[in-house]
């Protein structure tokens, strides 16, 4: 009689990296900018432009840096997040470039200041800046988790971040805003970083408070109303807000900061009111504000008919906006269903904010209606993959943050998308990735970074169980 002894150990099935797919993406997303440079230089003068070369090894270098610290210390996180901010970057590196070349602006630069600096070479180093920052976000952030701690500290300092442009000599007033500062010669937008800063005190204190405000008082029209000692946290928000419109004269900062709470609130709680609050008292906000707020005003009337505004207009920032409004209506209206090719175009005609708070313009009129549709869908696809890791982690504190982080994103995109195209009035953010500003591009490399960690815990398979007593099964064979 013999013995065999047969040991089956079930562990956790390895779950596949993607980590090369994101390297085969990433180089998609090197290759398209640097065909879209090469065409732009041929559009302009005939002939192959001779920093192309350097582009495509620098965004190629930056690239690699980031995939090889994602592919070492993020392995499972999501593919599709790096290569599509990669493709953002570089295509803004592209329009940026573009406008430089501009014989217009150049000439105005030189009228007004008797000096031209292009904006392509800076926009290149703060995004290497920001490429930094996403590695520093992967290196020193290994647990999502471990920003629940500092909850009540991100509060102190989102409200330092937004009160530092009201600083006598230290903030800036750009055109009726005040939503920069001056630093050692360099202009920081500090609501950039405060999104990231609330989110984390948004989701700390909602994963705690959750349950207290998902708790109804009764029904009105088919909504369950919370209950009035639970509207605390909104009205403060609201009033926040309200008080950013009023004292900084910024309506996308406003707008950013009350819609991505009230995103979350309804993400923790599942009370559609919530929703239906949010936007009354937005809407409400806004409209009380703009009774005397004078640039609110010029915004409004840029929105609601900039060529009358243009004939009308006496305030010469509202002479500006309208100005700035009827350019960019024509520059899409020219654009047509394909547009008139990279380097062809005349969105330099909008002046001074032609490369960042109406950059989105130059894509309606040179790339069309086709390329417009073509990087919304990747920014959609962004806000996808971070709803999906939203939705893949395990964690109540990541997946509000995730989902925070994601709303936030998708209403920047809102907010200067609808107003460079007329659905909303202009509120003077920037377009992410794609604008000139490094405080925007350092920002959202840092909302990537913390989204592919959080999406790197969400999909890394579970430690294996140690094997049971009962995997050892031992079969008796007899002759």
């Amino acid at each position: 009689m013999s013995v065999v002894t047969n040991t089956t150990t079930i562990g956790a099935i390895e779950a596949p990296s993607r980590r090369n797919t994101e390297l085969a993406l990433l180089a998609f997303a090197v290759v398209i900018p640097v065909f879209a440079y090469l065409n732009v230089g041929l559009a302009i003068d005939g002939k192959v432009p001779a920093g192309m070369l350097g582009y495509g090894l620098g965004l190629a270098l930056l690239a690699g840096v980031a995939h090889l610290v994602v592919r070492k210390w993020a392995p499972y996180s999501d593919p599709l997040l790096l290569p599509l901010a990669t493709l953002l970057n570089g295509m803004g590196l592209v329009l940026i470039w573009r406008l430089d070349q501009s014989p217009r602006l150049i000439a105005t630069s030189m009228r007004r200041y008797n000096s031209f600096s292009p904006d392509a070479p800076s926009q290149m180093m703060y995004s290497a800046i920001g490429i930094a920052m996403f590695v520093g976000v992967l290196l020193l952030l290994k647990d999502h988790r471990v920003l629940q701690r500092y909850t009540y500290i991100s509060m102190v300092v989102s409200l330092v971040l937004l009160l530092l442009p009201l600083v006598p000599g230290l903030g800036a007033d750009v055109f009726g805003a005040k939503i920069w500062i001056s630093v050692g010669g360099f202009s920081i937008q500090p609501g950039e970083f405060a999104k990231l800063v609330l989110a984390v005190f948004f989701s700390g204190y909602l994963m705690v408070k959750r349950d207290a405000l998902a708790l109804a008082s009764r029904r009105f029209m088919g909504l369950y109303l919370p209950r009035g000692r639970d509207l605390g946290p909104i009205l403060t928000i609201w009033a926040v807000s309200l008080l950013i419109l009023v004292f900084e004269n910024d309506l996308g900062t406003s707008l950013l900061f009350f819609g991505m709470f009230v995103i979350m609130l309804y993400v923790a709680t599942e009370r559609t009111s919530w929703i239906v609050m949010g936007l009354l008292m937005a809407s409400g906000g806004a409209v009380l504000v703009s009774t005397f707020a004078g640039h609110v005003q010029s915004r409004v009337a840029a929105w609601l008919d900039p060529f009358e505004c243009l004939e009308t207009a006496t305030d010469p920032n509202m002479l500006n906006a309208c100005d700035q409004m009827t350019q960019v209506l024509m520059s899409f209206g020219s654009g047509g269903i394909l547009g008139t090719g990279l380097g062809q175009g005349n969105s330099d005609l909008i002046g001074f904010a032609a490369n960042s708070d109406f950059i989105f313009a130059t894509v309606g009129e040179e790339l069309g209606l086709a390329g417009v549709m073509v990087f919304l869908l990747i920014y959609g696809l962004i806000v996808e993959r971070g709803v999906r890791t939203s939705l893949a982690a395990r964690d109540p504190f990541g997946k509000l943050l995730a989902m925070g982080l994601s709303g936030a994103f998708a209403l920047q995109i809102f907010v200067v998308a609808g107003g460079v195209m007329g659905l909303i009035p202009l509120t003077g953010m920037t377009m992410p990735f794609l604008a000139y500003g490094g405080s925007s591009v350092i920002a959202n490399w840092a909302l990537i970074g913390i989204l592919i960690r959080i999406s790197d815990t969400a999909r890394r398979p579970a430690p294996a169980p140690a094997p049971s007593p009962d995997a050892e099964m031992t079969q008796v064979v007899r002759p």
